[in-house]
C-alpha cells in the first residue's frame, strides 16, 4: 500500500511537471489566481528553497543527484524497518519517498528540478516549488505531527 502511495506522488508530480515544460516556455508564468497564485516555469539547478541554485560547484548536478539518492534509500530502508504502530510516520516517510522520487527523476534526466507553482502576496514571494516539494513538506508536517503525539503520549502516562 505505501508503494503505491510513494508511486502516486511520483506519477502526479512528473505529469504536473510534463505539462508545464510542453504549455510554457522558461520563465513563462500564467495566472491560476490573481495576486496569489501563478504557474510560472523554472528549473532548480540547487536544493529545495533555490539553496545553491546560482553557486558555482564544480559537477553540481551529479553533486546534488547522488546526495539525493543517498538520502531517498536511507529513507527507504528506514520506512521499511518502521514498526506498522507508527502509521503516521509511515505515511510521512512514505509521502517524502514519493516527493524524492519525482525530484530525483529530474535530477537524472535533465540535471534540474522543474518548479512551478509560485504562491505570492503583493510584493512577497515564497519560492516555486512542485508537487513533490508539497509531498515532502506534508510529509514532514506527519513526522512533526507523529513525534508531537508520541511526547503527549508519553508525557500522559509519567
Amino acid at each position: 500500500m505505501m508503494f503505491g502511495f510513494a508511486a502516486s506522488i511520483l506519477f502526479v508530480d512528473q505529469s504536473t511537471k510534463a505539462l508545464v515544460r510542453h504549455h510554457l516556455a522558461l520563465h513563462e508564468s500564467i495566472s491560476i489566481i490573481p495576486d496569489f497564485l501563478d504557474f510560472r516555469y523554472v528549473q532548480n539547478t540547487g536544493a529545495a528553497f533555490g539553496i545553491l541554485n546560482n553557486a558555482d560547484i564544480p559537477f553540481k548536478p551529479a553533486l546534488m543527484t547522488a546526495v539525493a539518492l543517498f538520502a531517498l534509500i536511507a529513507l527507504v530502508l528506514y520506512t521499511s524497518r518502521l514498526s506498522s504502530e507508527k502509521p503516521l510516520a509511515k505515511i510521512g516517510l512514505t509521502a517524502i519517498i514519493g516527493g524524492a522520487c519525482g525530484n530525483l527523476a529530474d535530477r537524472i534526466s535533465t540535471g534540474y528540478v522543474v518548479d512551478f507553482i509560485d504562491v505570492y502576496w503583493g510584493t512577497w514571494h515564497f519560492w516555486a516549488f512542485n508537487v513533490a516539494d508539497a509531498s515532502i513538506t506534508v510529509g514532514a508536517g506527519c513526522l512533526i505531527l507523529d513525534m508531537a503525539l508520541l511526547n503527549k503520549h508519553v508525557s500522559e502516562t509519567t
